[in-house]
């Protein structure tokens, strides 16, 4: 049977909850997430370890064309997913993730045989169905009592993978694949670890009774219920949405240019670089948001984690200042800014929408706000690209990460101001009751 399914009648519900609360589901749960998301990243990012010279487009770097191509594919993925993400049946998400990463696949190796500069519009088309996992895979793991922990895990994934994809690039362009025929290669490695971790996904239970009770249900949202969410707190979701949006310009920068700031910076890199650097980021980021299982309460959990993204935010500005004042080596400098890019950057998919649905108790799921946010953050991404393009075109990547950081910094800060003082005057339901029936 397959778990997702309706179990039998005669299974009673203090039997179900039994199942579904046994201690090893987490850990299935987190390997599983982490593990397909992971191998997602092995078919997304290893183009980003070449440097695609010599092939201008309108006297813009192809590599340039490439990474605006495939984040408009992505950041077109991620509208089409506000509906068909939040309205997949549980039981389908799993061969979903599969399906749509072996389409990444062939578009990639489509990109080895289309001449240049057509071969750009593979990427385009590569995007399209990647943009869709994220919020399929965490779907899976939304609505428990252990779901900051999982989801700090799933994030940890895209954090660590971003490095090793690269590692993993720069690896196969020195064992003599080309430029063209890297990605594809990349991604054939990781076809059958996909596979299994889609499996795992596949077999994961639905969250207990206990979990309904401590986090509310979750359900598919058809237009309705996802107007309705909107329109009752989408005062409060846009300044958090604004800061996830600017916080996706920088960082997706920082990780699909990281060769060339690495170079900015004066750095010689290694294969291993790109990995060892994230490495600290993912350490650094688990602690900051899986701790936030441990508080009970969903509105000081919510409040909590705003004020982690104030903190990451704040450690984002120290550290644009100690740089500019030459006090920061290069790759305490890359670590740091990943920190303070990723702290605020992970809380929001592990806690500010979890909790935001467990504290007002409203029909919803994280997956559909996650597509919501997503797709604004990527189109910023992408107008961001657009407007370097075409105005300032001589521009280093170094000094437009630099510009973008500092802007980012501190209009996200005054975003969270905003989303705080929303959310703290607005009267949520008592919890405590529910609270206490779930333990």
């Amino acid at each position: 049977m397959n778990p997702q399914e309706s179990p039998p009648a005669s299974r009673t519900a203090s039997d179900r909850t039994e199942s579904a609360d046994a201690w090893y589901w987490p850990l299935w749960a987190v390997a599983a997430a982490f593990g397909a998301y992971f191998c997602m990243y092995m078919f997304r990012k290893p183009f980003g370890a070449a440097t695609f010279d010599g092939t201008p487009l309108w006297s813009i770097g192809f590599k340039t064309v490439l990474v605006t191509s495939q984040v408009t594919g992505y950041m077109l993925s991620k509208f089409i997913g506000i509906k068909f993400v939040s309205e997949m049946p549980p039981r389908r998400r799993a061969l979903a993730v599969f399906v749509l990463v072996m389409i990444a696949e062939l578009a990639m190796i489509a990109f080895a045989v289309v001449p240049r500069p057509w071969s750009a519009i593979c990427l385009f088309v590569q995007g399209l169905p990647l943009g869709m996992v994220f919020g399929l895979v965490l779907a899976a793991l939304e609505g428990r009592r252990q779901t900051e922990a999982l989801a700090a895990g799933l994030c940890a994934s895209f954090i660590m993978a971003g490095g090793v994809a690269k590692s993993v690039g720069t690896w196969l362009l020195n064992s003599g694949v080309s430029e063209d025929w890297m990605p594809a290669a990349a991604g054939a490695l990781f076809v059958a670890p996909a596979a299994f971790f889609c499996y795992m996904l596949w077999r994961l239970p639905p969250p207990s009774s206990r979990d309904e009770v401590a986090r509310a249900k979750r359900s598919p949202m058809n237009g309705r219920q996802r107007g309705e969410f909107l329109r009752r707190h989408g005062l409060g979701l846009m300044p958090i949405l604004a800061m996830f949006a600017l916080v996706t310009v920088v960082r997706s920068i920082r990780d699909d240019f990281a060769p060339e700031i690495w170079r900015g910076l004066g750095y010689q890199t290694a294969p291993a670089t790109f990995t060892n650097s994230e490495t600290w980021v993912t350490l650094g980021v688990m602690l900051s948001s899986g701790l936030a299982v441990l508080i009970v309460d969903s509105r000081r959990a919510f409040f909590a984690s705003l004020a982690i993204c104030a903190g990451g935010l704040c450690l984002l500005l120290v550290t644009l200042f100690l740089y500019q004042a030459e006090q920061l080596a290069p790759f305490t400098f890359m670590v740091m800014m990943g920190l303070g890019l990723y702290i605020p950057y992970v809380a929001v998919h592990t806690t500010i929408f979890e909790r935001l649905l467990a504290m007002t108790r409203d029909t919803g799921t994280i997956a559909y706000l996650m597509c919501v946010a997503d797709a604004l953050g990527y189109l910023g991404y992408v107008v961001v690209m657009i407007v370097r393009n075409f105005l300032a075109p001589s521009d280093n990547v170094l000094e437009t990460f630099l510009r973008v950081s500092w802007f980012t910094g501190i209009a996200s800060l005054a975003c969270m101001a905003v989303a705080w003082l929303f959310f703290i005057r607005r009267n949520a339901p008592a919890i405590e009751p529910v609270i206490e029936a779930a333990r």
